[in-house]
């Protein structure tokens, strides 16, 4: 191994969101027409309130956690970001309270966009690190293939040099016209092609090539690689690449199709987080993400010693499981429910308003008191405790601990995900805010039970096909 490369991976983060639906309940809702369907372990689906932006920022929080980086770009990756012209990394960056110098920009058009981004920045390094942000909400059309093969999830990664936790030895890119899927604009399903061509024709074909193009460029043998991982394809590739190329299936990553489903642009990085997870320092790993063409890259484990506020595994075990296959439609938004009179509301953003209070919507930025150290929420120009004016210094409750002060379930006002649980929260710092209380599932709340902070929709306004985002509280299982 020749490769003295000081540039590679500093952090790493994952989201899976909680709600995991038992495929055997897609099966039963479908066997009416198709008797013969089979539904095996479970998928990762969004709530109601849970999109692109939503799954990346917490995978953004998981990678980062308390470390003030300084950064000096964020790349978001998406097929499925919710604005198609406006740019959802800078949303991203303002809940990450991220400098607003930091430069912002939006990748996708491909699920290789994940995978394909990430070494771009390897290749460019900057002085300031970069954290490129891989997360997809993933739509299938009802009884298609697609709905019980994806999944939803979101990864981070932050590039740089310095303590690295792995080190990038070199990234291979490979473009061609080979149309396994696609999904024109507009439109809300992929389209793929024969399962058995894509296969034969195209991953056997054009992946091994690639890959070994990159291990000899980068002066690394095959047998040295520990662990290999590959995205994009139809199941079960990975095995045949790998003894195409002389790996050993027991180096395989894990695919996520038993626990997850396939998470898009997303994918590629959770399975690279699943070998920092595992490695140890020189294991050598290799991760290849496929679609019209593939994107290799290899990385050497480190000793960096930095670890994510939770990580894969953590994310991975944090779970809710459900059954409602009705639930998932629903939420997917293909399921037009009557909610009644209480849903007829007019929810138009004031997008003045949102601007002039952009720290407190988006970052959850309150105020603490010079003078009594009162934390506060939102900021206001007297203390609420002392009285005093002018004393209000920005101050972060996103990462602050809280714990349920007291909390209600009301099934009467509109929530697309009823009840609707409201509290009191009580935070460390002091501070007390009104809140929402998401993604309960079948346990009881409770006075005293801790929770976390989480970036979710707060609201779509429907009319004008706009999303609304805020934070809100979720019991923790951490």
């Amino acid at each position: 191994m020749s490769n003295t490369s000081t540039v590679g991976i500093k952090a790493f983060g994952a989201f899976i969101p909680r709600l995991r639906l038992d495929r055997a309940a897609i099966a039963k809702a479908h066997s009416w027409a198709f008797p013969s369907i089979r539904g095996k372990g479970e998928k990762a689906i969004c709530s109601w309130d849970e999109d692109a932006i939503t799954l990346g920022v917490e995978a953004a929080r998981d990678c980062l956690g308390n470390h003030q980086d300084k950064i000096g770009k964020v790349t978001f990756c998406s097929t499925t970001a919710p604005f198609a012209d406006l740019q959802n990394s800078g949303i991203i960056a303002a809940a990450m309270n991220l400098n607003q110098r930091t430069g912002c920009l939006d990748a996708g058009g491909s699920t290789r966009a994940g995978l394909n981004s990430l070494i771009n920045d390897l290749v460019n390094t900057s002085e300031q690190d970069q954290l490129v942000i891989a997360s997809d909400r993933r739509r299938a059309q009802p009884a298609s293939p697609a709905e019980m093969r994806y999944g939803s999830g979101a990864a981070a990664m932050l590039v740089g040099q310095g303590d690295l936790i792995a080190s990038f030895l070199g990234g291979e890119h490979l473009a061609t016209p080979f149309m396994d899927h696609y999904r024109m604009s507009g439109q809300p399903y992929d389209y793929y092609g024969e399962e058995r061509w894509i296969r034969d024709e195209g991953v056997v074909k054009l992946v091994p090539a690639t890959i070994e193009a990159l291990l000899e460029r980068s002066g690394t043998e095959t047998a040295a690689v520990a662990y290999f991982g590959l995205s994009g394809a139809p199941k079960g590739s990975d095995k045949i690449v790998a003894k195409k190329l002389g790996i050993n299936p027991a180096n395989l990553l894990p695919d996520f199709q038993e626990n997850v489903g396939d998470t898009g642009t997303a994918h590629p990085l959770l399975q690279l987080s699943a070998a920092f997870e595992r490695a140890r320092p020189g294991d050598i790993i290799v991760v290849a993400a496929f679609g019209a063409g593939c994107d290799v890259a290899v990385f050497r484990k480190e000793n960096g010693s930095r670890k994510p506020e939770r990580g894969l595994a953590g994310t991975l075990k944090d779970r809710i499981p459900e059954t409602s296959y009705l639930k998932m439609l629903s939420f997917d938004g293909e399921l037009n429910i009557d909610w009644g009179p209480r849903a007829e509301v007019d929810t138009k953003a004031s997008f003045p308003q949102q601007y002039r209070a952009a720290d407190q919507i988006l970052s959850f930025t309150g105020g603490k008191c010079d003078s009594c150290g009162a934390v506060q929420f939102p900021s206001t120009t007297n203390c609420v405790e002392c009285g005093t004016p002018d004393t209000q210094k920005p101050f972060q409750l996103a990462n602050d601990n809280a714990e349920i002060a007291t909390y209600s379930a009301d099934w009467l006002q509109y929530c697309p995900a009823p009840p609707l649980y409201v509290g009191l929260v009580q935070f460390t710092s002091g501070a007390r805010v009104l809140m929402e209380i998401v993604d309960v599932g079948e346990q009881e709340l409770d006075v005293g039970m801790p929770l976390r902070m989480v970036f979710r929709v707060k609201a779509k306004d429907n009319l004008r096909n706009y999303r609304r985002y805020f934070w809100k509280a979720t019991p923790t299982n951490d």
